[in-house]
C-alpha cells in the first residue's frame, strides 16, 4: 500500500492504522440538504485514504501525495488551502473538547479531479474517523460526518449542507443513502443496478466555472429569504406550493420551486425503488436536471450538453450531479446502450470543440472504514 510506504520514508516509522472515506455522487436531491430536505446520495468507489499516527504534543504534520511538499503545522491557523480541511477536523473535536492531541499523517486520494464527487468530504471524514479510533473517542458515524461538515462550514468556510460528509460516514455498498437532513435519520436503499440490466456513468466534463463558490452561498441566502418572507422555518415545510409562489418573485421564487419538487422527487424515486421499477426512475432524473437548470440555475453548457447528448444516445436518464457550474452528470443506461451513450456525449463534445469528459460507471460502494 503506497500511503503505508510513504508514511514510513516521511515519518521513518510505521503507522498506526489505515483508513479511507469515500466520495459521493448524488442520485437525486440536489440543494436540498440545507433547506432541511431529502437526499438520495452513494458512496462511489474513489476517496481519500489516510495512514495515521498520533503524536505526543500538538503539531500536525501532514504530506499528499498529490499536493507536493510535506507540511508542518504547530499552530491551526497556519493550515493553507487543501491542508484547511484536515485541519479543520482537529479544530472541530478540540472545540468540542475532545483529547485530540497532533499526528502524523499521510494522505493519498484518487477522487477524479474536477469530478465533483467530494473529495473534500472524504479528506475530513477520513480523518475525522482515524482520529476517532486513534483517541478513543467513541463517536458514531453521524458525529464523525457533523464534525466534518462543522470543519467545512466554519474552519474551511464553505456553507456546504451535511450530505456529502453523510454518504461518506454512512454508505453501504450497493445501497443509496436515504437522508432527512432535518432529523439526520438514514436509511439504505437496495440500489443494484446490474440486476436489471442497468447502469449509472458519470461523465466528468473536467471544468470548474469560477462563479460556482459565490453563487452556491447567494442560492443558500435565496432559500434562507423566501423561507423567512414564507413564514416556514425552511423551504422544506412548504406545503401549498402554488400558494407559496403566489407570494413570491424572481429568483426566491425560482429557488422555491425547485426545493420542493425535487424533496417530491427524491420521494418519488424512493418509491419506485421499493416497488422494483428501477427502470422508471430515469424520468425523475430528467425532471431533476431540467428544474436545476431553469429554476435553481446552477447548471452550465458542458453539464447541459453532456445530459442532452446522453439522452440521445439512449439513456434512460440523465442529470448533473453536485453543486453545479461544472463537475458531473450521471446518466441511467442500459447495459446494451452503453457504448452508444459514450459515443453521442463524446461526439457532442468534439463538435464544440471541447475536451473530450471522462465516462465511467459508478457503484454504491463502502464508507468510512479502518483498511489496516
Amino acid at each position: 500500500m503506497r500511503v503505508v510506504e510513504a508514511f514510513r520514508e516521511s515519518y521513518g516509522v510505521e503507522p498506526l492504522g489505515v483508513w479511507h472515506a469515500p466520495g459521493r455522487v448524488n442520485l437525486i436531491g440536489e440543494h436540498t440538504d440545507y433547506n432541511d430536505g431529502f437526499v438520495l446520495p452513494f458512496a462511489v468507489p474513489w476517496g481519500v485514504t489516510a495512514a495515521v499516527a498520533p503524536r505526543a504534543d500538538d503539531v500536525i504534520r501532514l504530506r499528499s501525495l498529490q499536493a507536493g511538499e510535506p507540511l508542518t503545522i504547530e499552530t491551526l491557523d497556519q493550515a493553507e488551502g487543501w491542508a484547511r480541511y484536515v485541519v479543520g477536523v482537529f479544530w472541530v473535536l478540540r472545540e468540542a473538547g475532545h483529547p485530540v492531541r497532533g499526528a502524523d499523517l499521510v494522505i493519498d486520494g484518487d477522487v477524479p479531479q474536477g469530478a465533483g464527487l467530494s473529495s473534500s468530504a472524504a479528506l475530513e471524514v477520513a480523518v475525522g474517523t482515524a482520529l476517532n479510533e486513534l483517541y478513543g473517542l467513541g463517536l458514531t458515524k453521524m458525529e464523525v460526518a457533523l464534525a466534518a461538515q462543522k470543519a467545512e462550514n466554519d474552519f474551511v468556510g464553505v456553507p456546504c449542507g451535511i450530505m456529502d460528509q453523510a454518504a461518506s460516514a454512512l454508505g453501504e455498498q450497493g445501497k443509496a443513502l436515504f437522508m432527512d437532513c432535518r432529523s439526520l435519520g438514514t436509511r439504505n436503499i437496495p440500489f443494484d443496478l446490474a440486476q436489471h440490466g442497468l447502469q449509472l456513468l458519470i461523465i466528468n466534463t473536467g471544468v470548474h466555472h469560477e462563479l460556482a463558490d459565490g453563487q452556491y452561498a447567494r442560492r443558500r441566502q435565496d432559500c434562507e429569504n423566501a423561507a423567512k418572507h414564507l413564514g416556514v422555518e425552511a423551504l422544506r415545510d412548504v406545503t401549498d406550493l402554488a400558494g407559496a409562489l403566489s407570494k413570491l418573485r424572481g429568483d426566491e421564487r425560482k429557488r422555491t420551486q425547485h426545493v420542493v419538487t425535487e424533496n417530491h422527487r427524491v420521494e418519488a424515486l424512493i418509491g419506485l425503488l421499493r416497488a422494483g421499477a428501477v427502470q422508471e426512475i430515469g424520468g425523475l432524473l430528467n425532471a431533476s436536471h431540467l428544474s436545476l437548470r431553469d429554476q435553481y440555475e446552477v447548471s452550465c453548457a458542458e453539464l447541459d450538453v453532456a445530459v442532452e447528448s446522453a439522452i440521445r444516445g439512449g439513456a434512460r436518464g440523465a442529470r448533473m450531479t453536485g453543486g453545479g457550474f461544472g463537475g458531473s452528470a450521471i446518466a441511467l443506461v442500459a447495459d446494451d446502450r452503453v457504448e452508444s451513450v459514450r459515443e453521442s456525449v463524446t461526439r457532442a463534445y468534439a463538435e464544440r470543440g471541447w475536451s473530450a469528459p471522462e465516462i465511467y460507471p459508478a457503484t454504491p460502494a463502502a464508507g468510512a472504514r479502518r483498511l489496516v
